[in-house]
């Protein structure tokens, strides 16, 4: 067949978790041919759920792709994980695809997953359709569920394939575009008469379809006001119209599960889902360029994906967006700057890769041994570098320190914490050399488990998680005078440096050093040696042992010998006039602030602001947003955010997001004080 852009759907299938999105791409591609039979989540075998840790979880973990054919058109199929912990894989599935499938339970309705990836799809410009699934489960109620995509989304949102019910029960699917209804037997499709219980209700659904069709052409307008009937090849001019612009939701019902009007949603993909789209890129003189899905244009592809397998190597998942990219294809990387040897094309089935010579624009398929791309890079031809968007990712919200269970695995720990990096961007691993602690940051707790349990079975070495260390900091309050003298005679040479120094607080980070010393009392190159001594005591506090700021040390007076007296004299002087002036002047604790942004939605707007007064925060303002959420502005001590992540998902039911951002040191109350300064001399 023709891989010409216009034969190319792009898919992406996202939503809420749980609610049957690898079993509905399950379903889709054994009703298109491409499988003999359907997996099952819980016996691990479904397509799309192949890695190690989704078999044994049960859910899906990595975004998938699996391409196919049908009606003459190439389908690809980017199944994504529904856990908030694991949004990166949506975001890799939104940026490659050109339209959503937003799957729902017909069940349960319309959750929180599916209401963001709503949102998500839509900020980047991709045609979206619901799908009711699990339409075989007896407590499912399709119309319920419409209902709350309506309030929710509007009246745009548009029945497609919808139930026919007798005493409650489906009987058949009715088919808006067709115009027909059809029962299912197993995989057999039969044509019946409509025949609805609540004809009243069925006939104003068939109206709602019929005029949102006819509001997308003037032609289909004039038409549909003199009554005339819309053929079927009108219907589908304009749902192409309306779905390509976002004025039409579609709305399915079916049943993943058993694969029961899957066809007519594969029906609808292929006849009505728009082909890949132009995009704009920079050029290298920073303007932008249009870049149409045409093999013949400039070479423009996204690597919206990533595999980094210390078996297999190195798997680049790519969209091109416009060009074609072939197996002798100069390859350069817009946003490194370095060109590349190209690597093998595979066109992928899941886990399994199939050879190809050639990726054409709108395609979507993976390089092998590309070292030098990551998630998000744009790779052009370097005679034309352009650049693209990269991939929406995710904000690391959620912190723990790694260690080793077995002492000289730590460089094994960072390696391959590192290549899972690669594979994941919201993920991020730092060496904190205040804390002295490995710090992995991602979105969860349950992600956190993916990482530990990947690095024992990936690359063969086991670490814990816990709480990270607060960086705390310690400064004086008052202002005191202390002498320090460093008196020891051994035989021969002896040493000596006696020195009076004045301790004052002082709005600086580090030590500032002064002298005021009159008549020679101390040799002026001796005062390199003691304020080297002083600096070296400011790495270490007298409360519990972090790191000392705001503190004025003037040296005003001392005594030296001519011949005893050395730099390590004075040095060691410092020390100890460092050590009693400071326990002397009222030395405190103080803990870091951040700066808490927190976009929530305004129902849990009350109970979000009272769990940050009780982290001893305080809320400076709120804005409101426009869209039923509001920004809050808050202080907080950073040793109280640890747990927030959790408590902002489980009060916004997912709904909510924040960032933070490190403010400045305060001092801490006393009872916080005590309690840190009793857990450091535990240690």
């Amino acid at each position: 067949m023709s891989n010409r852009a216009e034969n190319i759907r792009n898919i992406t299938v996202v939503g809420h978790a749980s609610k049957g999105k690898t079993t509905l791409c399950e379903a889709l591609l054994n009703v298109a041919g491409a499988t003999e039979r359907m997996g099952k989540v819980a016996d691990g075998n479904t397509v799309m759920d192949f890695d190690a840790e989704e078999k044994k979880r049960k859910v899906s973990i990595n975004s998938a792709v699996a391409s196919t054919e049908y009606k003459g058109k190439s389908i690809n199929i980017i199944d994504t994980p529904g856990l908030f912990d694991f949004a990166m894989g949506s975001a890799e599935g939104i940026r490659a695809a050109d339209t959503a499938l937003i799957v729902v339970s017909a069940r349960s309705g319309l959750a929180v997953g599916a209401e963001k990836a709503f949102k998500n799809a839509g900020s980047k410009g991709l045609s979206r359709i619901f799908v009711a699934t699990k339409m075989d489960d007896d407590r499912a109620d399709f119309y319920k569920s419409f209902n709350g995509i309506v309030a929710k989304f509007g009246t745009q949102v548009c029945p497609i394939v919808v139930p026919v019910l007798t005493a409650g029960a489906t009987r058949s699917y009715y088919n808006m575009i067709e115009d027909k209804a059809y029962v299912y037997d197993n995989k057999t499709k039969k044509e019946v008469a409509p025949e609805p219980a609540d004809a009243a209700r069925f006939e104003a659904i068939k109206a709602v379809f019929a005029e949102a069709v006819a509001a997308t052409d003037d032609e289909l307008m004039e038409k549909y006001f003199e009554g005339e009937p819309l053929t079927k090849e009108e219907k589908i001019k304009g749902l192409k119209i309306g779905v390509a612009d976002g004025s039409i939701i579609p709305v399915f019902a079916l049943s993943g599960a058993t694969g029961v009007a899957c066809d007519m949603l594969l029906d609808f993909i292929a006849d009505v889902c728009p082909s890949p789209k132009s995009e704009y890129a920079i050029d290298a003189d920073g303007e932008p360029v249009e870049l149409t899905a045409d093999e013949n244009g400039t070479l423009a592809a996204v690597c919206f994906k990533t595999v980094a397998d210390p078996f297999i190597g190195k798997l680049s998942y790519f969209k091109v967006v416009s060009g074609k990219l072939t197996s002798s294809t100069q390859i350069y990387n817009a946003n490194t700057g370095k060109e590349e040897r190209m690597g093998k094309i595979v066109k992928m089935f899941g886990s399994k890769q199939t050879d190809t010579d050639t990726l054409c624009a709108g395609e979507i398929g993976a390089v092998t041994k590309l070292a030098g791309f990551s998630t998000g890079d744009t790779l052009c031809s370097p005679d034309n570098i352009v650049k693209l968007d990269g991939v929406n990712v995710p904000t690391a919200t959620y912190k723990m320190a790694v260690s080793a269970v077995k002492k000289g695995e730590e460089e094994k720990i960072a390696s391959g914490i590192s290549r899972l990096c690669e594979e994941d961007p919201s993920l991020s691993y730092v060496n904190n050399l205040e804390t002295h602690q490995q710090i992995l940051s991602g979105l969860g707790e349950q992600q956190m488990d993916v990482v530990i349990s990947r690095l024992k079975d990936k690359f063969g070495v086991e670490a814990n998680v816990s709480v990270p260390k607060i960086a705390y900091r310690e400064t004086i309050t008052k202002k005191v005078s202390a002498q320090g003298r460093h008196k020891k005679q051994s035989g021969g040479h002896g040493q000596f440096g006696d020195v009076f120094i004045e301790f004052e607080p002082y709005d600086t980070e580090k030590l500032e050093f002064a002298e005021r010393v009159v008549g020679g009392s101390v040799p002026k190159n001796f005062f390199p040696a003691v304020e080297k001594g002083l600096n070296e005591c400011m790495e270490k506090g007298v409360l519990a042992g972090y790191p000392m700021v705001g503190i004025k040390a003037t040296l005003y007076d001392g005594s030296y010998h001519p011949v005893d007296s050395s730099e390590m004299s004075f040095k060691m002087a410092a020390t100890l006039a460092f050590k009693e002036g400071v326990s002397n002047a009222m030395p405190v604790l103080l803990e870091p602030i951040v700066t808490l942004r927190a976009i929530v939605n305004d129902d849990a707007m009350g109970d979000i602001i009272g769990d940050i007064n009780r982290r001893r925060g305080r809320v400076l303002g709120m804005t409101p947003n426009g869209d039923g959420t509001q920004e809050i502005l808050a202080e907080v001590p950073d040793g109280e955010m640890n747990t927030f992540s959790t408590s902002m998902r489980q009060i916004t039911q997912g709904r909510g997001s924040f960032t933070t951002e490190f403010a400045r040191y305060e001092r801490a109350p006393e009872h916080i004080s005590q309690k840190i300064i009793s857990e450091a001399n535990v240690e």
